[in-house]
């Protein structure tokens, strides 16, 4: 919690200095003009996408490694946080699930984080951008992804030392590696729990259409959020909808509210992706839905641990967990919440 601490008491010049201060550095500080020769000069034929805190560009380091930059768009209080916070998480976790860290550059204003290069991009890209229509994603390979953002989860919750609340759980925070190991990215909005504290109550951050409702309507944020917002992502991952879709009408309809109905009339071959050609099982299918709808639930009090997810996954029977049947149930985001809502671009 060293460079939190000094954020918190001013001064960004103190917070580079914590960050180069920490102990077990497997990564490094590069330069600027390292970096522009890497993505010559951030070329826009190297840019891999765009997000909320900036860009990510391809580069290519002398050695021949193959990095990702992510260059912070414009400086400002709130952006050195982010950079700051995500910088000290991956420095601190350490996890085949987790996107590594390499290194990062503060120079002047500027900022950025360099990270694995991820060849097959982000999870997004597949279920609804460039590579959607490809249909690579099969069954198996979506089951691998789950339980790889799952167990990545289940280390910033259960195992790592303070605890890791992520806060932005979704598809394009999701990067998967040459082999669609999955890599769960994009510690900006990270909070760490010391031990004893449950939950806190903060400034809502997040991506409309995964954030939990006692996060969006209190700022009540809690290990529960995030899993919460896995339910969401399992259950994108099956049907290929979005968290949040434009109706005809000029209304938005959130994913929840799509799959209630047929959730409750047992529809489950109407809730799969039409991409999926090949015959699934359905006990699997019956599986996943249940597994999504507990993580999914309104009240966060039933919902699993991502421990207790993972070994779903993995297969304990679902009854040793629950003593009822979950609930699903659609939550209306207010009105300001929806129109804030954005499309996506990164990765």
């Amino acid at each position: 919690m060293e460079l939190i601490g000094k954020i918190c008491c001013g001064g960004a010049q103190e917070e580079q200095q914590s960050i180069s201060r920490s102990k077990n550095k497997n990564w490094r500080v590069f330069s600027l003009k390292e970096l522009q020769v890497a993505t010559n000069n951030f070329s826009s034929k190297r840019k891999l996408g765009e997000g909320g805190f900036g860009s990510v560009f391809y580069g290519k380091l002398p050695d021949g490694s193959k990095i990702a930059v992510k260059k912070l768009k414009v400086w400002s209080v709130n952006n050195e946080l982010a950079f700051s916070v995500e910088v000290e998480t991956l420095g601190r976790a350490k996890h085949k699930n987790l996107l590594r860290l390499l290194g990062y550059c503060a120079e002047g204003q500027e900022r950025l984080i360099v990270y694995d290069f991820m060849p097959n991009l982000c999870l997004v890209s597949h279920l609804h951008g460039k590579h959607s229509a490809n249909s690579i994603l099969d069954w198996k390979r979506r089951m691998h992804i789950v339980l790889g953002s799952a167990e990545g989860l289940e280390y910033l919750h259960h195992y790592a030392v303070p605890h890791i609340i992520h806060r932005d759980v979704k598809a394009s925070n999701v990067l998967l590696d040459s082999n669609y190991e999955a890599k769960v990215s994009d510690f900006g909005f990270a909070k760490f729990m010391p031990d004893g504290v449950t939950h806190v109550t903060t400034r809502v951050k997040g991506t409309v259409g995964y954030l939990a409702p006692e996060y969006a309507m209190w700022g009540r944020v809690s290990e529960s959020c995030d899993v919460y917002s896995f339910g969401i992502l399992l259950l994108e991952i099956i049907s290929g909808k979005k968290p949040i879709e434009k109706m005809g009408n000029g209304e938005k309809r959130t994913i929840v509210e799509w799959a209630v109905p047929l959730v409750y009339q047992g529809k489950l071959q109407a809730l799969l992706d039409p991409k999926l050609q090949e015959r699934i099982n359905q006990d699997e299918v019956r599986r996943m839905i249940q597994i999504a709808s507990l993580c999914a639930q309104s009240n966060p009090e039933k919902r699993p641990t991502m421990r207790e997810v993972v070994l779903l996954l993995k297969g304990a029977p679902a009854h040793t967990l629950i003593a009822q049947k979950p609930k699903l149930e659609a939550v209306k985001y207010n009105e300001e919440l929806l129109a804030a809502d954005e499309e996506d671009d990164s990765y």
